[in-house]
């Protein structure tokens, strides 16, 4: 009995100087391919999937421009009876296509059930929760993890043979399928195992990309017709990741738009007039200006300049500046020097601000250390640039940067490990003197020297390429530097 099966099955073909080992290449954010009848004489008739209606036309080089077929690009089919829908605008046409399926709830769960070698299983979780967000944020859906029992999407990591005849063809080629609502196994998500799954760098296969595009099919969206999209079925990488209009467009189509939470109404503080004369026109300029410090306090990103610092929320998604900031720093920290040369937050949540020779620590909002001297932390230095929790919990460290050099911190036994430093020559890319660090939500890290800033990457040790940037274009949306 024929199939009626409707499977997305992405097909990524990587292909690099050596594409029978199908590794990466680095360049321009992209990965070349070869036509899968180079790789393997059965390969596409091994891979590509049955459909109700007949035969499909893939892809070829008779109907595409020869760089667009040597592009890597999602397997799925492009069906020309699926239903497309067009919207005009004044000066552009957006399209989406759709594969005719939706989940008929909008608060949805998914459990991963096994996890790539290459990354641990927390920070799997953080690029998951990080692919559902582009979704959840423009739509009423809802995403959470489970751990037991049934889920509607279910994330495997599986080689070769695993059960859907749909097998995986070990590192390169295959990379991921997944399959539409309203199919017998609506909800699945497989990625391969053996591929060199990494996170915001060139050195493999980006799986944050790879998951926002197969959320999008599994939520039952077909490749879309515009180039740059999630939904285009070539692969590229691009960061910060972003859902184009023409996403936006077609998961809002099947879901619906996200509701508006108005804000409350702003409730008036007792003499909190005092705040207005702190935050005045002789503000620094966050375009215009470097910064002393910098530090990820309770998941959000502090920039401190003079005495101010700037508030900014989600710095891991749709970052946005506090309003009411700059603002004096003694507004949060009573007590705190009036400029600090480095901070950082603790496992246990207490903030570490530095100045000169000496350093404070707050609970919160509390005071509860300091000043003391650096020289009892073991430094024998008699100030510091910056300061970097760097490490996964609970073994991470702290990193002090000076001139150069640097120090390791243990925050268990409360010293540095030599008070001999270590040469900046380690941190491959990084100029020697940083005027402030710190580590974002996916894990990396970022150097910030003057107005510019470098981000680095935790696996291979080195500044990614395309840095340094500007701090005031990428973290306060200016205009130009």
């Amino acid at each position: 009995m024929r199939t009626s099966l409707v499977v997305c099955f992405c097909v990524f073909a990587l292909q690099c100087f050596q594409s029978m080992l199908g590794a990466p290449v680095r360049g321009a954010g992209r990965y070349k391919a070869a036509p899968a009848s180079e790789k393997s004489p059965d390969l596409k008739k091994r891979a590509k999937p049955p459909h109700p209606q007949g035969s499909v036309k893939e892809a070829s080089p008779s109907t595409n421009a020869s760089n667009t077929w040597n592009r890597p690009r999602c397997g799925v089919p492009d069906f020309p009876n699926q239903k497309e829908l067009q919207y005009r605008g004044r000066h552009r046409q957006r399209r989406f296509v759709l594969h005719g399926g939706r989940f008929d709830k909008k608060d949805l769960t998914y459990k991963i059930e096994r996890f790539p070698w290459q990354m641990d299983e927390e920070k799997v979780r953080r690029v998951i929760r990080e692919a559902v967000k582009i979704w959840s944020d423009v739509t009423p859906l809802t995403f959470t993890e489970v751990h037991r029992g049934i889920a509607d999407i279910r994330i495997d990591f599986s080689s070769y043979w695993h059960g859907d005849n749909l097998p995986f063809d070990g590192p390169g080629g295959i990379l991921a399928h997944a399959f539409f609502p309203k199919t017998h196994r609506q909800g699945d998500i497989h990625f391969d195992y053996d591929e060199s799954w990494t996170l915001g760098n060139y050195m493999g296969t980006d799986l944050l990309q790879v998951a926002a595009h197969e959320f999008g099919h599994v939520l039952g969206l077909q490749h879309s017709r515009k180039s740059k999209t999630i939904m285009s079925a070539y692969y590229s990488f691009s960061y910060p990741l972003r859902l184009s209009e023409d996403d936006k467009l077609g998961i809002q189509y099947l879901y619906g738009v996200k509701p508006q939470v108005l804000p409350p109404p702003p409730t008036p503080a007792p003499r909190a007039l005092v705040l207005k004369t702190e935050t005045n026109e002789l503000n620094p300029d966050a375009c215009q200006t470097d910064f002393d410090a910098v530090s990820m306090i309770r998941g959000e990103l502090f920039f401190f300049k003079s005495g101010y610092v700037w508030r900014i929320r989600d710095p891991g998604g749709s970052a946005r500046l506090e309003s009411g900031y700059p603002a004096l720093a003694s507004r949060h920290w009573k007590g705190i020097p009036t400029k600090i040369d480095a901070a950082f937050e603790d496992k246990s949540g207490n903030i570490w601000f530095f100045q000169d020779d000496n350093y404070w620590v707050f609970d919160a909002e509390m005071h509860i250390r300091g000043p003391e001297s650096i020289r009892s932390l073991g430094l024998s230095t008699s100030s510091i640039q910056a300061a970097l929790r760097w490490g996964h919990d609970p073994n991470y460290s702290i990193y002090f940067f000076k001139s150069g050099s640097y120090w390791r911190f243990s925050p268990h036994e409360n010293r540095v490990e030599s008070p001999q430093p270590r040469s900046m020559q380690y941190w491959t890319g990084i100029p020697e003197d940083v005027d402030a660090a710190f580590r974002d939500t996916h894990g990396f890290a970022h150097f910030i020297r003057g107005r510019q800033y470098w981000k680095f990457d935790p696996v291979a040790m080195n500044s990614l390429e395309g840095y340094p940037r500007y701090v005031g274009m990428d973290f306060f949306g200016c205009r130009n530097e």
